[in-house]
């Protein structure tokens, strides 16, 4: 038996280049099959092809994590990497319409309005409506923006250049590059080869959700692993500002504030308060409660405050009774359960791969993988599980299982660490 995996790895070994060259190609020629999709009524099409190339790139992850360090291994990965991108980034985005209200809001801060002050369809902004931008704008009719200070603060300087769809999606796609960078400064750090950086860097829903839908969190991204290189360096003041920024894009990312925080120093949780402060104090004209936007509201219709969006309380009320498990209880359950703080340090780098919204299984099942524990869902708040549980579902009702594929993603070649080790650097 050991034979036969010496011989297995090693011609592993020897064709992971041409492997991933044709597995980089067939996913290519998928992303360019299809863009044939023209809306919501293609989903199924969309899905077809979207599992199709998550079986291709669960392979070429495989491949890349039992593969010899290379250069060539590693150019491999950043061409196709771009080419996924450069495949799909000219084309109308098609699963989602949130790039229009980024634009809406950049033309309406240049205007010199608070995004927070009116809906797109208040008379007030009648001067700026036009019939590109205006017409596809969600929830025009009712909704303020529901975005936070960095989000609006990225819009604005991205339309002061261009306000083209094409434009905001090369602006997300240029966050999502200095992502790529910053990991594979994280990796050299724990003197890894820079080629794993194929299990960010080719995920399609992510490529989809960016290059795809240009979804602003890709900055949030970003600013995580600016973040999480920062800490591994241990750079306080540059931690607590990066994870500001990421807090100031997308709320969630703020639970990461204890996981990141050195015992006994002040540096970081100054940093981020007043970082916070100073990026809301431009907004806050319009009042407290107005600068949170649609956010409350929308909380409520997509089904999180009811708990409707939370699987296993659904589960649970489905079994027992409508009203037997309150969102309360379910709450403070999950989040009760295990050290909330180890959990949170060893999910850190989960959020890398749970940031863009449309992708949350796939990527919530690959952060298992390189994890081998715990799953943070910050969208719908179920905290990470206790170590050493299995890995459940998450958002659209799908398992995220767990498997050694990935398992080794920050530990060295040959070496079993164990996952406090793996972790340690960011715990201390």
């Amino acid at each position: 038996m050991n034979s036969w995996r010496v011989m297995f790895a090693g011609g592993i070994t020897k064709w992971a280049n041409p492997l991933l060259i044709a597995f980089g190609s067939a996913s290519f020629l998928l992303y360019r099959v299809s863009l044939r999709a023209k809306g919501g009524d293609d989903i199924d099409w969309f899905i077809k092809v979207a599992v199709c190339q998550s079986i291709i790139y669960l392979l070429s992850a495989w491949i890349i994590l039992h593969a010899r360090s290379s250069r060539s291994t590693l150019v491999i990965v950043i061409a196709f990497a771009a080419l996924f991108r450069l495949s799909i980034l000219f084309s109308a985005p098609y699963l989602s319409d949130d790039i229009y209200r980024y634009i809406w809001d950049g033309r309406t801060q240049a205007a010199g309005i608070n995004p927070y002050q009116y809906i797109p369809a208040d008379k007030a902004l009648a001067p700026l409506r036009d019939e590109t931008i205006y017409p596809k704008i969600n929830r025009r009719e009712y909704a303020h923006t529901i975005y936070r200070p960095g989000a609006e603060m990225v819009y604005f300087l991205a339309t002061r250049v261009s306000e083209r769809v094409t434009w905001m999606k090369t602006v997300m796609v240029g966050f999502e590059v200095f992502a790529i960078w910053g990991l594979l400064q994280l990796l050299a750090s724990f003197n890894l080869s820079g080629q794993r950086v194929l299990i960010f860097a080719w995920h399609p829903l992510l490529v989809w959700e960016i290059a795809g839908s240009g979804h602003v969190e890709a900055a949030a991204i970003a600013f995580i692993v600016l973040a999480l290189l920062a800490r591994r360096r241990r750079w306080d003041s540059v931690t607590g500002a990066a994870l500001a920024g990421a807090t100031l894009i997308k709320l969630f990312p703020i639970i990461l504030l204890p996981a990141m925080y050195r015992r006994w120093g002040w540096k970081t949780p100054a940093t981020f308060v007043l970082i916070i402060t100073i990026a809301y104090l431009p907004y806050f004209g319009v009042g407290a409660k107005a600068v949170l936007g649609f956010l409350p509201a929308y909380t409520w219709e997509e089904g999180l405050q009811s708990g409707a969006q939370f699987y296993l309380l659904g589960l649970a009320r489905r079994l027992l009774s409508e009203d037997s498990m309150p969102t309360t209880f379910y709450l403070i359950k999950r989040f009760g359960s295990g050290n909330y703080i180890h959990c949170l340090t060893r999910a850190t780098l989960s959020l890398v791969l749970c940031l863009a919204r449309s992708f949350y299984v796939l990527a919530a099942a690959t952060t298992s993988f390189l994890l081998n524990d715990g799953l943070l869902c910050p969208l719908q708040l179920v905290a990470p599980r206790r170590p050493r549980s299995t890995s459940a579902s998450r958002y659209h009702h799908l398992s995220a299982g767990r498997s050694a594929l990935l398992d080794s993603f920050f530990q060295a070649p040959g070496k079993k660490a164990s996952a406090a080790r793996r972790t340690i650097a960011f715990s201390k």
